[in-house]
């Protein structure tokens, strides 16, 4: 899929890693307003070796930053299950995915299922298919557009989760009293 002819402000690659499929969203961001560029997914389960699929991840996201060219990244961090091995090669697929980033000077930010959920539908606990339909509202995609696998809806999640973050206006860290701002600055009280 090629960019269209638009200018972004900034673009966001979201990345929901996985060693038997991962997902991947680009964002485009306008000004305040976010659109899709493109989603999918990159099929791993074809690899027997688990190496090649790291391999295979690696090459697919230098391949998606080098035809996107996005400005940063979105990626979900891996959830703490009760299998080792499970958890070992899901961080192993998470690493390789930032080198590719990183490898590119692309800045990473790194957010809980549970955070990303709780950004796009107000609820932590939110299923994968809440997600998507709010994703679909959000963005205004057509049913037809989402008709793909979750992983690619939740790549797409982490990086509008992270145009969220990344919009939010930084608390003012003033004063918090008149007696504090006296104290702090007793040169500008007369």
């Amino acid at each position: 899929m090629n960019i269209p002819n638009i200018v972004y402000d900034k673009i966001i690659i979201g990345i929901d890693p996985g060693t038997n499929v991962m997902g991947y969203g680009i964002l485009g961001i306008t000004g305040k307003t976010p659109s899709l560029i493109a989603m999918g997914v990159v099929k791993l389960n074809k690899f027997d070796s688990h190496y090649l699929r790291l391999l295979r991840i690696h090459e697919r996201v230098i391949g998606l930053v080098e035809q996107f060219l996005p400005d940063e990244m979105a990626i979900e961090a891996p959830f703490f299950g009760k299998n080792v091995q499970s958890m070992l090669k899901l961080g192993r697929a998470q690493g390789v995915a930032m080198a590719a980033a990183l490898s590119r000077d692309i800045p990473i930010t790194e957010y809980e299922p549970r955070k990303i959920k709780m950004a796009i539908t107000g609820n932590g606990a939110a299923s994968k298919e809440q997600v998507k339909e709010m994703l679909r509202r959000i963005l205004v995609i057509s049913s037809d557009k989402l008709e793909i696998e979750l992983d690619a809806t939740d790549a797409l999640a982490a990086a509008l989760c992270h145009f969220y973050e990344s919009t939010r206006p930084v608390k003012a860290s003033g004063p918090k009293s008149w007696k504090d701002f006296i104290v702090k600055n007793p040169d500008r009280v007369k």
